[in-house]
């Protein structure tokens, strides 16, 4: 238990531009106290206790305003930045070296039984305000962009932004591959039908020259001007 605290304000130290010294880190910190809260309470749920591991994480709460469920599962170099209104839900298991900004939930849908809670696996950062929902695995290496609702499995090495929350890059890449989700833009939209009338009313007056047209990455590509009929 103890080496996971001592790494816990280790990642806190490395972690945060703010922090000036461990000792600052382990008596200021929100986050570390509501950890070293939970590794003792998680070591008695572990033995049969329930009562008392729920005492010591409702008082945690009650201190920091972060709610860990005791049967939650978390690895060692956790950092919990600011982590106010920070809930952790009884099923979730949380890997090593993961950042966990405020106002995130690893909670439950309401309609899963057993395993509920998600799954963060190694090095992930959630950003502020972000919400995985149900039993779904968040991959090695990812970020979750602050504000957004994953209810669905992310692979490893990925960004993901949005309601429901898309994945927009992979191993660093702008990501294009096959079932990419995509967002309605009403103002793309409109764009192109402008266009698309504009050439039609060109066409019907015989006016030539440049026409333009919306291609699908939303860039606008220029058709040549054909010198011939000026």
């Amino acid at each position: 238990m103890f080496k996971n605290i001592k790494s816990d304000i280790k990642a806190a130290m490395a972690r945060d531009p703010a922090a000036r010294n461990k000792l600052e880190i382990f008596l200021t910190y929100d986050g570390i106290k509501a950890l070293i809260r939970y590794r003792l309470a998680h070591k008695l749920y572990l033995r049969g206790w329930r009562l008392i591991p729920r005492l010591i994480m409702s008082r945690a709460k009650h201190i920091t305003g972060i709610d860990i469920h005791p049967g939650a599962t978390i690895g060692r170099g956790v950092f919990i930045d600011h982590g106010d209104g920070v809930v952790i839900g009884e099923t979730a298991e949380i890997g090593d070296d993961v950042v966990i900004y405020q106002g995130v939930t690893l909670g439950g849908t309401g309609k899963d039984v057993g395993k509920r809670h998600p799954t963060v696996k190694n090095n992930v950062m959630i950003s502020a305000g972000a919400k995985i929902l149900g039993p779904v695995v968040i991959g090695e290496n990812s970020k979750i962009g602050a504000g957004s609702v994953v209810l669905t499995n992310v692979p490893a090495n990925c960004t993901v932004v949005g309601v429901p929350g898309r994945i927009v890059r992979m191993f660093g890449q702008k990501y294009d591959g096959e079932g990419k989700q995509k967002s309605p833009d009403p103002i793309l939209d409109e764009i192109k039908r402008i266009s698309k009338r504009l050439n039609a009313v060109e066409d019907s007056v015989g006016i030539t020259g440049c026409k333009y047209s919306i291609a699908e990455d939303s860039d606008f590509t220029e058709d040549p001007i054909d010198s011939s009929k000026l």
